[in-house]
Protein backbone atom coordinates (compact mmCIF):
# COMPACT_ATOMS: atom_id res chain seq x y z
CA UNK A 1 0.00 0.00 0.00
CA UNK A 2 1.18 3.40 -0.77
CA UNK A 3 0.10 5.62 2.52
CA UNK A 4 3.47 6.52 2.89
CA UNK A 5 3.98 9.28 0.57
CA UNK A 6 1.41 11.29 1.14
CA UNK A 7 0.73 11.16 4.95
CA UNK A 8 -0.16 14.86 5.56
CA UNK A 9 -2.24 15.05 2.24
CA UNK A 10 -5.55 15.91 2.47
CA UNK A 11 -5.07 15.60 6.78
CA UNK A 12 -6.37 19.03 7.40
CA UNK A 13 -9.77 18.57 9.07
CA UNK A 14 -10.95 21.49 7.09
CA UNK A 15 -10.48 19.78 3.63
CA UNK A 16 -12.73 16.43 3.70
CA UNK A 17 -14.43 17.34 0.62
CA UNK A 18 -13.29 15.86 -2.99
CA UNK A 19 -12.81 18.37 -5.91
CA UNK A 20 -15.58 16.30 -7.52
CA UNK A 21 -17.77 16.62 -4.62
CA UNK A 22 -20.15 19.26 -6.16
CA UNK A 23 -19.75 18.29 -9.43
CA UNK A 24 -20.39 21.32 -12.15
CA UNK A 25 -22.98 20.99 -14.52
CA UNK A 26 -21.82 19.48 -18.13
CA UNK A 27 -25.38 20.30 -19.67
CA UNK A 28 -26.49 23.29 -21.55
CA UNK A 29 -29.12 24.95 -20.42
CA UNK A 30 -32.15 26.43 -22.99
CA UNK A 31 -35.14 27.71 -22.83
CA UNK A 32 -36.07 24.99 -20.04
CA UNK A 33 -34.74 26.12 -16.94
CA UNK A 34 -34.34 22.06 -16.26
CA UNK A 35 -30.35 21.07 -17.13
CA UNK A 36 -29.69 18.85 -19.81
CA UNK A 37 -27.84 15.41 -18.68
CA UNK A 38 -24.92 14.82 -20.79
CA UNK A 39 -25.38 12.49 -23.93
CA UNK A 40 -24.07 9.38 -23.17
CA UNK A 41 -22.91 8.39 -26.90
CA UNK A 42 -21.27 12.13 -27.21
CA UNK A 43 -19.53 10.70 -23.80
CA UNK A 44 -18.46 7.44 -24.33
CA UNK A 45 -15.61 7.57 -26.99
CA UNK A 46 -14.04 10.87 -24.67
CA UNK A 47 -13.38 8.33 -22.23
CA UNK A 48 -10.67 6.91 -24.51
CA UNK A 49 -9.56 10.17 -26.30
CA UNK A 50 -5.89 11.22 -26.28
CA UNK A 51 -5.92 14.22 -24.12
CA UNK A 52 -6.89 13.88 -20.38
CA UNK A 53 -8.87 16.95 -20.19
CA UNK A 54 -11.24 14.73 -22.61
CA UNK A 55 -11.28 12.01 -20.55
CA UNK A 56 -12.28 13.81 -17.27
CA UNK A 57 -14.77 15.60 -18.98
CA UNK A 58 -16.51 11.79 -20.08
CA UNK A 59 -15.63 10.51 -16.70
CA UNK A 60 -17.33 13.51 -14.63
CA UNK A 61 -20.82 13.21 -17.23
CA UNK A 62 -21.20 9.20 -16.04
CA UNK A 63 -21.32 10.91 -12.53
CA UNK A 64 -24.45 11.79 -13.57
CA UNK A 65 -25.94 9.42 -15.91
CA UNK A 66 -25.69 5.89 -15.86
CA UNK A 67 -24.85 3.27 -18.81
CA UNK A 68 -23.49 0.03 -18.25
CA UNK A 69 -21.71 0.81 -21.73
CA UNK A 70 -19.28 2.58 -19.61
CA UNK A 71 -18.45 0.15 -17.23
CA UNK A 72 -15.29 -1.19 -19.19
CA UNK A 73 -13.52 2.54 -20.06
CA UNK A 74 -14.32 3.74 -16.77
CA UNK A 75 -12.35 0.95 -15.09
CA UNK A 76 -9.48 1.15 -17.39
CA UNK A 77 -9.07 4.82 -16.34
CA UNK A 78 -9.24 3.97 -13.00
CA UNK A 79 -5.09 3.62 -13.73
CA UNK A 80 -4.86 6.56 -15.95
CA UNK A 81 -1.83 8.98 -15.49
CA UNK A 82 -4.24 12.17 -14.54
CA UNK A 83 -5.33 12.26 -10.83
CA UNK A 84 -8.68 14.36 -11.96
CA UNK A 85 -8.64 11.54 -14.40
CA UNK A 86 -9.03 8.92 -11.64
CA UNK A 87 -11.11 10.95 -9.09
CA UNK A 88 -13.27 11.60 -11.80
CA UNK A 89 -13.59 7.80 -12.66
CA UNK A 90 -14.28 6.92 -9.18
CA UNK A 91 -17.16 8.69 -8.58
CA UNK A 92 -18.45 7.31 -12.17
CA UNK A 93 -18.16 3.88 -10.93
CA UNK A 94 -19.85 4.64 -7.45
CA UNK A 95 -22.81 5.79 -10.05
CA UNK A 96 -22.26 2.82 -12.23
CA UNK A 97 -21.72 0.79 -9.78
CA UNK A 98 -21.10 -3.09 -11.11
CA UNK A 99 -19.36 -6.27 -9.77
CA UNK A 100 -16.98 -6.12 -12.54
CA UNK A 101 -15.77 -2.90 -11.02
CA UNK A 102 -15.31 -4.41 -7.54
CA UNK A 103 -11.52 -6.06 -7.67
CA UNK A 104 -9.86 -3.11 -9.90
CA UNK A 105 -11.07 -0.94 -7.21
CA UNK A 106 -9.62 -2.68 -4.01
CA UNK A 107 -6.61 -2.99 -6.65
CA UNK A 108 -6.38 0.48 -7.10
CA UNK A 109 -7.29 1.42 -3.58
CA UNK A 110 -4.08 -0.40 -2.52
CA UNK A 111 -1.51 1.52 -4.66
CA UNK A 112 -3.23 4.80 -5.50
CA UNK A 113 -1.31 7.49 -3.73
CA UNK A 114 -3.67 10.54 -4.17
CA UNK A 115 -5.97 10.70 -1.15
CA UNK A 116 -8.49 12.02 -3.14
CA UNK A 117 -8.77 8.89 -5.61
CA UNK A 118 -8.79 6.48 -2.57
CA UNK A 119 -11.27 8.86 -0.91
CA UNK A 120 -13.44 7.99 -4.30
CA UNK A 121 -12.97 4.61 -4.35
CA UNK A 122 -14.62 3.99 -1.30
CA UNK A 123 -17.48 5.58 -1.94
CA UNK A 124 -17.73 3.71 -5.13
CA UNK A 125 -16.74 0.27 -3.00
CA UNK A 126 -19.44 0.97 -0.73
CA UNK A 127 -22.01 1.71 -3.68
CA UNK A 128 -21.26 -1.15 -5.03
CA UNK A 129 -22.54 -3.45 -2.12
CA UNK A 130 -20.55 -6.54 -2.35
CA UNK A 131 -18.95 -8.46 -0.53
CA UNK A 132 -15.19 -8.36 -1.86
CA UNK A 133 -15.16 -4.66 -0.98
CA UNK A 134 -15.45 -5.45 3.09
CA UNK A 135 -12.19 -5.45 3.92
CA UNK A 136 -10.55 -3.23 1.91
CA UNK A 137 -13.10 -0.26 3.62
CA UNK A 138 -12.45 -2.17 7.08
CA UNK A 139 -8.63 -1.43 5.75
CA UNK A 140 -8.97 2.15 5.02
CA UNK A 141 -10.77 3.33 8.01
CA UNK A 142 -8.12 1.71 10.38
CA UNK A 143 -4.99 2.69 8.52
CA UNK A 144 -5.87 5.71 6.00
CA UNK A 145 -6.21 9.59 5.76
CA UNK A 146 -8.99 11.35 7.48
CA UNK A 147 -10.96 12.66 4.46
CA UNK A 148 -10.66 8.45 3.61
CA UNK A 149 -11.10 7.07 6.89
CA UNK A 150 -14.42 9.91 7.26
CA UNK A 151 -16.48 8.17 3.93
CA UNK A 152 -14.90 4.40 4.77
CA UNK A 153 -16.63 4.56 8.23
CA UNK A 154 -20.16 5.85 5.90
CA UNK A 155 -19.39 3.01 3.17
CA UNK A 156 -19.13 0.35 6.01
CA UNK A 157 -22.86 0.98 6.90
CA UNK A 158 -23.71 -0.73 3.34
CA UNK A 159 -22.79 -4.08 5.08
CA UNK A 160 -26.28 -3.86 6.38
CA UNK A 161 -27.18 -4.77 2.86
CA UNK A 162 -25.14 -7.95 2.54
CA UNK A 163 -25.38 -10.29 5.09
CA UNK A 164 -25.59 -10.89 8.47
CA UNK A 165 -21.98 -12.36 9.21
CA UNK A 166 -20.92 -9.27 7.01
CA UNK A 167 -22.50 -7.15 9.96
CA UNK A 168 -20.86 -9.30 12.09
CA UNK A 169 -17.81 -8.66 11.08
CA UNK A 170 -18.27 -5.02 10.55
CA UNK A 171 -19.47 -3.90 13.80
CA UNK A 172 -16.21 -4.57 15.86
CA UNK A 173 -14.04 -2.46 13.96
CA UNK A 174 -16.61 0.17 13.89
CA UNK A 175 -16.94 -0.04 17.79
CA UNK A 176 -13.13 0.79 17.79
CA UNK A 177 -13.12 3.81 15.45
CA UNK A 178 -16.31 4.96 16.69
CA UNK A 179 -14.47 4.79 20.43
CA UNK A 180 -10.91 5.94 19.24
CA UNK A 181 -10.84 7.98 15.94
CA UNK A 182 -9.25 10.89 16.61
CA UNK A 183 -11.45 12.60 13.85
CA UNK A 184 -15.21 14.19 15.36
CA UNK A 185 -16.34 13.26 11.35
CA UNK A 186 -15.41 9.63 11.17
CA UNK A 187 -16.86 9.40 14.73
CA UNK A 188 -20.12 10.99 13.63
CA UNK A 189 -19.94 8.54 10.56
CA UNK A 190 -19.13 5.21 12.43
CA UNK A 191 -22.12 6.11 14.39
CA UNK A 192 -24.21 6.11 11.64
CA UNK A 193 -23.42 3.49 10.23
CA UNK A 194 -23.43 1.54 13.59
CA UNK A 195 -27.41 2.65 13.76
CA UNK A 196 -27.59 0.91 10.29
CA UNK A 197 -25.75 -2.17 11.47
CA UNK A 198 -27.38 -3.09 14.26
CA UNK A 199 -31.13 -2.78 12.99
CA UNK A 200 -30.00 -5.97 10.87
CA UNK A 201 -29.52 -7.40 14.38
CA UNK A 202 -31.27 -9.70 16.40
CA UNK A 203 -31.17 -8.66 20.35
CA UNK A 204 -27.75 -10.59 20.67
CA UNK A 205 -24.42 -10.26 22.00
CA UNK A 206 -22.74 -7.92 19.09
CA UNK A 207 -25.91 -6.27 18.96
CA UNK A 208 -25.85 -5.08 23.12
CA UNK A 209 -22.22 -4.22 22.90
CA UNK A 210 -22.93 -1.91 20.22
CA UNK A 211 -25.54 0.14 21.78
CA UNK A 212 -23.22 0.33 25.33
CA UNK A 213 -20.68 1.77 22.66
CA UNK A 214 -23.40 4.44 21.62
CA UNK A 215 -24.40 4.90 24.91
CA UNK A 216 -20.61 5.86 26.06
CA UNK A 217 -20.06 7.82 22.97
CA UNK A 218 -23.87 9.61 23.63
CA UNK A 219 -22.41 10.38 27.16
CA UNK A 220 -18.66 10.73 26.71
CA UNK A 221 -17.70 12.19 23.28
CA UNK A 222 -16.10 15.95 23.59
CA UNK A 223 -18.11 16.54 20.21
CA UNK A 224 -21.67 17.59 20.43
CA UNK A 225 -22.29 16.72 16.82
CA UNK A 226 -20.68 13.17 17.76
CA UNK A 227 -23.13 12.96 20.86
CA UNK A 228 -26.00 13.82 18.56
CA UNK A 229 -25.16 11.88 16.10
CA UNK A 230 -25.11 8.71 18.68
CA UNK A 231 -28.32 9.48 19.66
CA UNK A 232 -30.07 9.73 16.65
CA UNK A 233 -29.17 6.14 16.06
CA UNK A 234 -30.09 4.96 19.63
CA UNK A 235 -33.33 6.41 18.64
CA UNK A 236 -33.56 5.02 15.28
CA UNK A 237 -33.11 1.53 17.10
CA UNK A 238 -35.78 2.52 19.68
CA UNK A 239 -33.94 0.16 22.44
CA UNK A 240 -34.96 0.45 25.41
CA UNK A 241 -31.36 1.32 27.22
CA UNK A 242 -30.62 3.93 24.84
CA UNK A 243 -33.66 5.69 25.29
CA UNK A 244 -33.49 5.22 28.67
CA UNK A 245 -29.59 6.65 28.76
CA UNK A 246 -30.99 9.78 26.34
CA UNK A 247 -34.35 10.57 28.41
CA UNK A 248 -31.45 10.45 31.45
CA UNK A 249 -28.79 12.85 30.43
CA UNK A 250 -31.79 15.25 29.33
CA UNK A 251 -33.31 15.27 32.82
CA UNK A 252 -29.78 15.86 34.22
CA UNK A 253 -29.56 18.93 31.74
CA UNK A 254 -32.93 20.23 32.68
CA UNK A 255 -31.11 20.01 36.77
CA UNK A 256 -28.39 22.10 35.47
CA UNK A 257 -30.78 24.68 34.47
Amino acid sequence: MVYERDLNFLEDDTDLESPVDNLDTLAVLDANPEPLRPDPDAMLPLLTHSVPAQRMLAARAFCEIQDARAIPALIHLLTDPCPLVRVATTYALGRNPSPDAVEPLIYQLDRDWNGYVRKGIVWALGNCKDIRALKPLLRSLKVDISAVRLWAASALGQAADLSYEAVIATIPPIIEALINDPLAAVRSNCAWSLGRLCRELPSNVVYATAVDALIQVLEEDCDLGVRDDAKAALLKLGDTRGIQAIENLESESELNL
